[in-house]
């Protein structure tokens, strides 16, 4: 099931912000409440947080974008998280 991430309200008379830096790459595994993605206002720093673990997404705004309250981020592959197979085993040395 896909979560749509986007802009939170970020306060009072703020209408945007500028995606500062993205935390976490498309394709990586988050856990729920793990900071994703930083914005920047002219008042406030804000982290924004998976609202559940899963797979993020491909990046809606890039570094450096201006976006609104309410735009879309990225979304969330909810419940992926930790799905991809385990490591093949190393064979023992042989002595």
């Amino acid at each position: 099931m896909s979560v749509e991430i986007k802009v939170p309200t970020l306060g009072e008379s703020v209408t945007t912000a500028t995606v500062a830096k993205w935390l976490k790459q498309p394709g990586e595994a988050v856990k729920e409440d793990e900071p994703i993605v930083e914005l920047e206002t002219d008042k406030v720093s804000v982290e924004v947080s998976a609202s559940k673990a899963g797979v993020l997404g491909p990046q809606v705004a890039k570094e450096g974008d201006e976006v609104e309250v309410g735009a879309l981020l990225t979304t969330l592959e909810a419940g992926k998280a930790g799905a991809a197979p385990a490591p093949a085993a190393k064979p023992a040395p042989e002595a």
